[in-house]
């Protein structure tokens, strides 16, 4: 990855408190992805359901860095960036269970988790649909004048997207504050990377735009902290774009209907000693940063919040017949035109 200016960047300091933040963020989203299988397997969840399960470290990572105001957006695997970017996990699970009270109304089921409140653009079903998008947030920002930024998640089969290189010229171009990371987990529903491409190493794909670009450990909070924090400090600064490979691992299959038949017992066994929740809490121990009371207050903390989620959606309503006509259009008045 090319150098950042020393005297433009800032540092995002990793403290006790990051590994902390760290721990309770990423299980949170564990747990809440484990309810919902279960939900998903008992019918009180329908459609398609993607979980997250073993990617927790690239949103964690992160979201050490970012600002609430910075915006996100990713593709239909999205639960756990939706809660990290702070929508509350009774919104989240309202919305798996198509429940009105959801942060798309129930309209959006699992793939379309949306929260303008909370600068969360998607959650989208069209494979590197959102990744023109998310250069669009981008551009928005550069064009308000504020120094925010927009991180773009998808996957590494929407890489063969041909709207990602029109999308990453044009970011070049212009110097837009986006930070593009590709989770690559391996495989595009079943489909391994190395079977879709003569380079493996996809964050090349970038330094033909000569767009700063690298692969990351996406099993290390740690490891995508310090990525993203060059990488968003590059995009502050008016000095463009960046494209972080984030190297990672779904224990579960692509979605709850996949087999996973593409791969091993033992492969998936050997990803899991890499385990992003467990290293950092070994970390925690070792550097005496809590103990176990903390941890059995955090897991009884987190336990609390998926139940009374799971709770909240049970008890929400569906959304009326009459929805169907509604946030179909938009009337806006254009706000950033001005004579």
């Amino acid at each position: 990855m090319k150098a950042t200016n020393k005297k433009d960047k800032e540092s995002t300091k990793i403290s006790k408190e990051t590994y902390l933040y760290w721990y309770e963020s990423m299980l949170l989203m564990r747990k809440f992805e484990e309810k919902a299988g279960q939900l998903y397997g008992q019918q009180k969840i329908r459609g398609f359901c993607h979980l997250y399960i073993g990617q927790e470290a690239v949103v964690a990572g992160a979201m050490s860095v970012l600002k609430p105001e910075d915006g996100m957006i990713t593709a239909y695997r999205d639960h756990a960036h939706a809660i990290a970017k702070g929508v509350p996990a009774n919104q989240v699970m309202a919305e798996l269970f198509g429940k009105s009270t959801g942060c798309s109304k129930g309209k959006g089921g699992s793939m379309h988790m949306f929260s303008k409140t909370h600068n969360f653009y998607g959650g989208h079903g069209i494979v590197g649909g959102q990744i023109p998008l998310g250069a669009g947030v981008a551009f928005a920002e550069q064009y308000k004048g504020t120094d925010y930024v927009c991180v773009c998640y998808f996957g590494d089969g929407a890489v063969r997207q041909g709207a990602l290189n029109e999308t990453f010229n044009m970011a070049m171009l212009w110097k837009l504050p986006v930070i593009f990371v590709c989770e690559n987990n391996g495989y595009a529903m079943g489909t391994s990377v190395e079977r879709t491409t003569n380079m493996p190493d996809i964050y090349k794909i970038g330094l033909g735009f000569d767009m700063p670009s690298a692969a990351v450990d996406g099993m290390s909070p740690k490891s995508v902290h310090e990525a993203m924090d060059e990488a968003v400090s590059r995009a502050r600064t008016g000095n463009g774009p960046t494209f972080l490979e984030m190297r990672t691992y779904r224990y579960k299959g692509h979605s709850m209907s996949d087999p996973q038949k593409y791969r091993s017992k033992e492969e998936v066994e050997a990803y899991k000693e890499k385990d992003p929740i467990e290293t950092t809490r070994q970390t925690i121990i070792k550097e005496n940063y809590a103990n176990n009371e903390w941890f059995d207050i955090i897991d009884k903390k987190i336990k609390t919040i998926v139940d009374e989620a799971v709770t909240f959606a049970e008890n929400s309503p569906f959304p009326e017949s009459s929805e169907l006509y509604t946030d179909v259009y938009v009337q806006s008045d254009y706000p950033y035109i001005k004579d």
